[in-house]
């Protein structure tokens, strides 16, 4: 296989969180204003957050980014089509209507043409370490991440709510979503989530598009990956103790304005 480069964000989220109002949530005038506008990428915690979730991506060595947005994301191209950028290209894919993360990915099929590529969340600052492991392995992946060190950063019920990894001989099975507190009482200390960081052949594309319809009625991508699991494709699992920063509401901001206070950003 060859070297991976290239990395879709995904980015076109309504951002009904970060929108909602939040009193007790201590922003600046600039960070309200964002939040406000629902755009999780451009709410500034030094520099916007996407700023640094790409120079972590181009530190573990991705040079080609996709950022897959809404028709109505100008902010968006507006900011990075402005910057000088030396390490990390930004190309960007529209997915028209909010259908799914399967669909977002399926947005950017064009850029991704026959290569393997990595997928992220734009509000999610995965650790360069991460995504250098899975950058390395041999085919399709995803990061498998110990709650005990997302918790450093994340809050506990939130974590409680991400989706179970279940592997056999380091390989996915199948991810259980939504789990329930006997659940994940029963998996204990090998407990193992995802936080949406993976890695895919071309393969996943035929699957994104013949995925049908979730209960919450959108082409979602975890059902697409169960599908390329289904048709042959192998998904390795690399396992991270590490922390991840998540910016989803008003409420993260403060946490994560601080923990990046010191987080040098290279585009």
């Amino acid at each position: 296989m060859t070297d991976v480069q290239k990395v879709v964000i995904l980015a076109r989220g309504l951002g009904t969180r970060m929108r909602a109002q939040n009193a007790e949530a201590a922003l600046s005038a600039e960070q309200s204003a964002a939040a406000d506008t629902g755009v999780k990428a451009l709410v500034p915690v030094g520099r916007p957050f996407l700023d640094h979730v790409l120079s972590e991506l181009a530190d573990a060595g991705f040079t080609k980014a996709c950022l897959v947005i809404g028709p109505e994301h100008d902010a968006v191209r507006r900011h990075y089509d402005s910057l000088d950028l030396t390490r990390i290209s930004v190309d960007y894919a529209v997915q028209e209507e909010p259908q799914g993360t399967a669909n977002a990915v399926l947005a950017a099929a064009d850029w991704v043409a026959d290569d393997r590529f990595a997928v992220v969340n734009s509000d999610n600052l995965y650790p360069a370490a991460a995504s250098a492991q899975l950058r390395a392995l041999p085919g399709a992946g995803l990061v498998g991440y110990e709650p005990e060190a997302l918790l450093a950063g994340i809050a506990p019920e939130r974590v409680r709510g991400f989706a179970i990894i279940e592997s056999v001989g380091g390989q996915l099975v199948r991810l259980i979503e939504k789990p329930s507190a006997e659940t994940l009482a029963a998996w204990g200390p090998k407990l193992l989530v995802s936080m949406n960081h993976w890695l895919f052949t071309p393969s996943i594309l035929a699957a994104a598009r013949d995925v049908p319809l979730s209960s919450r009625g959108e082409y979602e991508l975890p059902q697409a990956v169960a599908l390329d699991i289904s048709r042959g494709t192998p998904y390795d699992v690399v396992t991270a103790a590490m922390q991840v920063l998540d910016l989803s509401s008003r409420d993260d901001i403060a946490r994560v304005t601080a923990a990046l206070a010191d987080h040098e950003v290279t585009l």
